[in-house]
């Protein structure tokens, strides 16, 4: 009898040897493909993320100089501008070069209209304040209406909507900063940083929604 158990219990542990490699090789051809797609999406994440992350510290750093008139003003803003190309970069891939370089190029006009409504809004200059920011809204408008065209997926309301909050957040870091509030001024950039991601990370689904064979 006890011959007998083992040579049952023998032949059971044969069969789980067998037949379970093959079932770890069969996860380990599934998983891969798996999260390679999971990879491929999470890194154009992450590169849009610290791309439009950049984009409001180095407007940060230059709302501070410029407000200040700080020496580096010149070096700011000339960081600034390139990471207004580097985002244009980031959807070559997608939309090939004349794509990306009318989104750098319209990012820039985002930036040098930015600067004419901080300038205005430091000297106090009303009129000027309000004619630099009709621009500013109707160059987000732009970026907005450029993108929705270059991707069903991305709604043209959306994205006026993102873009328009983007813009006062800014602004309300500006107020803040002429106001020496500094408590309200971490507050608006706290909450620009938050929906920045949200912005970037809309893009990154539609991108991936269009060119899934790509992900």
């Amino acid at each position: 009898m006890k011959n007998l158990f083992m040579k049952v219990t023998l032949l059971i542990m044969s069969f789980a040897l067998v037949f379970f490699p093959l079932h770890t090789e069969a996860k380990g051809k599934a998983n891969p493909s798996r999260q390679c797609m999971e990879e491929t999406s999470v890194q154009l994440q992450s590169a849009l993320r610290k791309l439009w992350i950049d984009h409001i510290i180095w407007t940060k750093s230059y709302i501070v100089s410029a407000i200040s008139d700080l020496d580096d003003q010149e070096q700011v803003l000339a960081r600034l501008l390139q990471n207004q190309d580097d985002i244009g970069n980031a959807i070559k891939p997608y939309y090939g070069e004349e794509a990306s370089n009318k989104l750098a190029q319209l990012l820039r006009e985002h930036i040098l209209i930015a600067g004419k409504v901080v300038e205005a809004a430091k000297s106090g200059n009303q009129n000027n304040f309000k004619k630099y920011n009709t621009e500013w809204y109707k160059n987000a408008d732009d970026i907005a209406l450029f993108l929705s065209k270059a991707n069903p997926n991305w709604s043209n309301e959306e994205l006026k909507e993102l873009l328009y909050m983007h813009l006062q957040l800014l602004t309300d870091q500006v107020s803040a900063r002429l106001k020496k509030d500094t408590e309200a001024e971490i507050v608006a950039f706290d909450k620009g940083e938050d929906h920045i991601i949200i912005l970037a990370d809309v893009l990154t689904k539609g991108i991936i929604k269009q060119f899934p064979k790509k992900f």
